[in-house]
């Protein structure tokens, strides 16, 4: 079972006992609490100012090196709050950033607490002939869920091409100029997971919201009840 809660993040780390607790910062970045660890996924120019305010992170993980994934401008201070933290990005981005980033490829397994973060995929998906194809590098993340057994949520990153059996809840990219809505759909059924929730939505106007949401949870084989429709600052119980 999971639950929503309209509330933002705190700064600071909380506890949370059995279960990952996932709030979403806007567009693409997560943060995924557990009694044990918090990790950060993703903090992008189209963030919350709040995935940024965060400290003693645990993780900081970056899928690629777009800016509405990693904000240039911002991620030193993202390393400055957490000089604890495991950082680990694709290999593009690890090399650019130098300093703690580790490389996380496909297959890479990280251990953080409680929490298992595992590298899925290599290259993101193609916006233009014309414009080169960068390294994307999406993250499996599995930790304990509220039933005492273990729950698998999957972040893609900028990629609907690795679909990963066993995901228990999708981060599904919900628009994008690489994507069509019938892709998202496709991938959605693909990776059929037992829940999804948005990500990747910031280019969707307020207005024309529904129609891409709907064609989601009508189209993708996926329970309607277990279609999170979580907005920026809320948090989901898993």
């Amino acid at each position: 079972m999971c639950a929503i809660r309209h509330r933002a993040a705190s700064g600071s780390a909380q506890v949370h006992h059995g279960r990952v607790r996932i709030t979403r910062l806007g567009h693409a970045a997560l943060l995924l609490e557990t009694s044990e660890a918090r990790v950060l996924v993703d903090p992008g120019a189209f963030s919350l100012d709040a995935a940024f305010e965060l400290s003693d992170l645990d993780a900081v993980v970056v899928t690629h090196q777009h800016p509405d994934h990693l904000h240039p401008a911002r991620a030193a201070d993202v390393v400055a709050a957490s000089p604890g933290a495991v950082f680990l990005a694709d290999p593009e981005t690890a090399e650019q950033q130098g300093g703690p980033w580790r490389t996380h490829a496909d297959g890479v397994v990280t251990q953080v607490g409680d929490i298992t973060l595992t590298g899925v995929g290599a290259r993101h998906a193609t916006i233009l002939p014309s414009i080169p194809v960068v390294a994307n590098v999406g993250v499996l993340v599995e930790g304990p869920s509220s039933d005492g057994g273990t729950t698998t949520l999957f972040h893609p990153g900028d990629s609907y091409e690795s679909t990963p059996a066993g995901v228990d809840l999708l981060a599904l990219p919900l628009s994008a100029p690489w994507a069509r809505i019938s892709d998202t759909v496709a991938f959605l059924s693909g990776v059929a997971p037992r829940g999804f929730l948005p990500i990747h939505d910031a280019t969707i106007a307020d207005v024309a919201y529904d129609l891409y949401w709907n064609h989601a949870v009508n189209h993708g084989g996926v329970d309607a009840e277990q279609a999170h429709r979580l907005a920026p600052g809320d948090t989901l119980d898993a």
